[in-house]
């Protein structure tokens, strides 16, 4: 068995992209050493270096524990007047309404370009308080203070964000940077295991897209994980944030193709989210275990990769305790959804398919009626 490396001390993960590289902090208690590197971090850009105010950007479940207040408490003592902005939990806070009231909110604050940004809080918040940094006076520093699994080893690392449309997640959005990242992973330890699941689903895609060994070792530590023993969860958020960062290093804004690995399970798992409503039956999470499970079915009909790989992913999921199939769900529905999706080029859906465990490739060789037999397939069947 894979033996967790149980020392605690704070691990650091960097993004290296020239003049705005940034460090992801990955620690366990360590919130003694945020000012330190906050400080590091704000001088290290133009606009942080004249910092005096900041507004952290939460939701009412995390206002209820201690993270704001240390996150504020830690900017006072760099001499940093901060506020807190709450919203309201949920998708349904990302959106353009939500952004305009926080927009009035720096404007009350008489805001600059050089207030900082900080989003405390899941992937709602930094994709909600991310956007608001890269808009608002044409770019703020942001700071990300992911507290959920999910934003842990996704959203909070890359530098995408954005809001939601009624048609479409994700769909307003830019590519913006944050200054730094920091990941105390004693916060999972409140996490509803609902919301840990919905992580999970994504440090399993990690595996499923990039690094068959880890894949394996989620395998052989699932109850660790599940758990929540501490070395167990540092060691999945810094290996996640470190394939993430690869990634990112080498595609930033996707114009190479290779970030596009990155969303496997996302085209059909963001449709799903689409056709059950943003904040019903499917989590972002759940809804990526699903869209994982059913593009490696369609891998499977294109010739791509056996059935045992497929069963493999499905194991790990049902293990972890996400949803693998799709029963239920109107597959011409999803079809639509999938037709508005960012990947999209010249009219033909583009998904992200596994080759086998460990690597993927980005395609279009799927037809509409290979999508609509596959969805109406999955859709009819109530086991995976």
């Amino acid at each position: 068995m894979q033996r967790f490396d149980d020392d605690d001390a704070l691990k650091t993960v960097t993004v290296n992209l020239g003049d705005r590289a940034y460090r992801i902090d990955v620690g366990r208690g360590a919130w003694s050493g945020l000012a330190g590197r906050l400080r590091a971090a704000l001088d290290g850009s133009w606009a942080g270096r004249s910092c005096r105010k900041a507004l952290i950007v939460t939701d009412d479940h995390v206002s209820a524990l201690p993270y704001p207040r240390l996150v504020r408490e830690s900017l006072g003592s760099l001499g940093i007047e901060a506020e807190i902005a709450e919203v309201p939990s949920g998708e349904a806070s990302k959106g353009l309404a939500t952004a305009a009231g926080l927009y009035d909110r720096l404007i009350a604050m008489r805001a600059d370009r050089h207030t900082l940004i900080v989003a405390v809080g899941g992937g709602v918040i930094g994709d909600l308080g991310g956007f608001i940094a890269a808009t608002f006076a044409r770019g703020l520093p942001l700071w990300m203070v992911p507290t959920t699994l999910l934003a842990q080893v996704d959203s909070s690392v890359g530098g995408k964000v954005g809001v939601n449309l009624p048609q479409a997640k994700n769909i307003v959005g830019a590519f913006h940077q944050p200054i730094g990242v920091w990941i105390d992973t004693e916060t999972l330890n409140t996490l509803p295991d609902r919301e840990l699941r919905c992580g999970l689903a994504e440090v399993v895609k990690y595996g499923a897209i990039l690094d068959a060994a880890f894949f394996s070792e989620l395998e052989t530590n699932a109850e660790a994980i599940l758990k929540r023993a501490p070395a167990a969860l540092q060691r999945i958020v810094v290996r996640s944030c470190e394939l993430k960062a690869e990634v990112v290093t080498k595609d930033e804004r996707e114009e190479t193709g290779l970030r596009a690995v990155l969303n496997f399970g996302h085209t059909i798992g963001h449709a799903v989210e689409a056709v059950a409503g943003y904040g019903g039956d499917f989590e972002h999470g759940e809804a990526v275990a699903v869209g994982m499970v059913a593009e490696s079915r369609l891998a499977e009909r294109l010739g791509w990769i056996d059935a045992e790989s497929t069963e493999r992913l499905i194991r790990l999921l049902d293990r972890f305790g996400l949803p693998t199939t799709l029963s239920g769900l109107e597959p011409d529905s999803l079809l639509d959804a999938m037709s508005r999706d960012k990947k999209n080029q010249g009219g033909r859906i583009r998904l992200v398919l596994p080759r086998s465990i460990g690597r993927v490739e980005l395609t279009d060789e799927a037809t509409a009626d290979q999508l609509r037999d596959l969805l109406r397939d999955l859709c009819r069947s109530t086991s995976s």
